[in-house]
């Protein structure tokens, strides 16, 4: 009895020293016939930035829902991703914390996601919450915990189909220590670093056939040090396809750099990147992708999916009694009139820019010099009383991101003396923050730009200043090309109207309407 007491123990050493080597051992390869095609279709989104709703007819959780499900019911092997930026953009995502979303792509059946740069626009805690709340795997390579660990727990992914085993890595750009708020006990890793040592991992421990990185770094270089998605295709060998965010591209076909594809689904779910892998003998041998629009502004092809817009409806119902929440107080009028925020510098235009430099500058601790938008943008005046969310959305109804962009001083001068030949009464009139003053002087018909100043001093030709303004503005409208030169862009995928009503609760009370003097006007209208 004595020996079996002691030999008890020992066999179970044994045993467990036996279970460990066996699970550390080589993976049992997928099974498969020589020389057969099998297929994999890939789906892929990004930027989806809260667009639960349709977006001018495009896009919708519950449209997306009912192409991915008639695409599985047309095949068996179905690979369905994220590649980030789930969070920050409407109010209805945002209101709730992209919990919508996320119990959306649950029912939806996603695979995995990635983490963008708009996942750490919030606390610690709210992120933790949603890799809870999803019951998929956030796949994180290069950034970790203070204890060492990677973000999420699932730095790389390993899945098995038919006759095909897949790897999937996710790269979160860099810059994501700049242009958000991510905690500072996380470390960040360099993109091009990680992606080399999941490839190894994923290539030699795990033998995987196909390689696929989720990455949302971007095509669109912002600064020197970015890392964008077709340099890492060049500089990283062994990735079969890369699946992009963050530059929010359209691609119509992809892009191929060596041996790798890489490819990118726009944003806000207005299209879903569909590819099909032909794969014999566990290599690559076609990738045929398509971008697939999810309805358009005439053409429904995709109807709501029932149980999605089940789900969803709940929250969109507290939204809208929202709109009537009460988020201040204005102790009197701020005018509008025969839209005057398109001939002269009034108290909503001072007030919304100013809103603009608080947000960014405070929220997201951003440099930033100015802020400025065109005053067609401002649609009614704000009365005297109670300030509700409604009352904001008419004021500022067309649904235009906030973009920061830098440009050289000479640049900034040539912007601004555009700027002085627009007509008053004109849509592209703009409206500024208390950073900047200048004068227009009409006297001679056209308008002559004097006096210049930003924060306090003149514009300095060889300086590089920060500002915000919209995204119609920055693609040319209203007339102004001469904000095609604008660099280092950084899209806050954050609706203008949204970040007034956050400056509005921070206010915490009353806001009286007054004007400064930053724009000032010689001859001209007669107001």
């Amino acid at each position: 009895m004595k020996r079996i007491k002691w030999l008890a123990p020992i066999a179970m050493v044994f045993l467990t020293l036996a279970l460990v080597l066996g699970c550390s051992g080589s993976p049992k390869p997928v099974e498969r016939d020589p020389g057969k095609i099998y297929e994999l279709v890939l789906l892929h989104t990004n930027d989806h930035h809260g667009t639960v709703l349709p977006n001018g007819g495009l896009g919708g959780l519950a449209e997306r829902a009912t192409f991915i499900k008639s695409v599985r019911a047309e095949n068996p092997q179905v690979l369905l991703v994220d590649v980030g930026d789930i969070n920050t953009g409407s109010a209805l995502s945002n209101m709730f914390s992209a919990e919508p979303d996320i119990k959306a792509y649950n029912m939806m059946g996603y695979d995995a996601s990635i983490f963008g740069n708009h996942e750490f626009d919030g606390t610690q805690e709210k992120l933790d919450n949603q890799i809870s709340m999803a019951e998929f795997p956030f796949i994180c390579s290069n950034i970790k915990t203070k204890n060492g660990k990677y973000l999420g727990g699932t730095p790389y992914l390993v899945k098995n189909y038919d006759g095909i085993r897949v790897g999937l890595f996710g790269i979160t750009t860099l810059r994501t220590q700049i242009i958000a708020s991510p905690s500072k006990d996380l470390t960040f890793i360099n993109e091009l670093d990680a992606a080399r040592e999941m490839v190894d991992i994923l290539r030699n421990k795990e033998k995987v056939d196909i390689v696929i990185g989720l990455t949302h770094i971007g095509d669109v270089k912002e600064d020197a040090s970015h890392v964008t998605s077709l340099e890492m295709a060049a500089a990283v060998p062994g990735i079969d396809i890369i699946l992009d965010g963050h530059s929010h591209s359209y691609f119509d076909a992809p892009k191929v750099v060596g041996s790798t594809y890489v490819v990118s689904a726009n944003e806000w779910g207005k299209f879903v990147g569909e590819g099909k892998l032909s794969v014999v003998d566990g290599k690559l041998m076609n990738f045929d992708w398509k971008p697939v629009a999810i309805n358009s502004k005439d053409n429904v092809v995709y109807k709501p999916d029932a149980a999605v817009s089940a789900l969803l409806a709940p929250y969109i119902i507290k939204a809208e009694e929202s709109l009537k929440e009460v988020i201040g107080q204005a102790a009197e009028t701020f005018e509008f009139g025969d839209r005057l925020s398109r001939k002269k510098e009034i108290a909503l235009g001072d007030m919304i820019c100013d809103a603009n430099v608080w947000y960014f500058r405070n929220v997201y601790n951003q440099h930033i010099d100015f802020a400025f938008h065109n005053g067609g943008n401002i649609r009614a005046e704000l009365p005297k009383g109670p300030i509700t969310q409604e009352n904001i959305l008419t004021i500022l109804p067309f649904e235009n991101y906030l973009f920061i962009v830098s440009m050289k001083g000479s640049d900034i001068i040539e912007l601004f003396s555009f700027i002085a030949t627009i007509p008053q009464g004109a849509g592209g009139w703009p409206q500024m923050s208390k950073d900047v003053r200048y004068t227009i002087d009409y006297t001679s018909g056209t308008g002559q730009l004097r006096d210049l100043t930003i924060n306090g001093a003149p514009v300095d030709p060889n300086k590089t200043y920060r500002f915000c303004t919209n995204d119609y503005l920055l693609s040319g409208g209203d007339g102004y090309t001469a904000l095609l030169k604008a660099e280092d862009p950084f899209n806050t995928s954050l609706l203008l109207s949204y970040v007034v009503i956050e400056y509005i609760r921070a206010e915490g009370g009353t806001i009286t309407p007054s004007t400064d003097g930053r724009i000032k006007i010689i001859g001209g209208m007669d107001l």
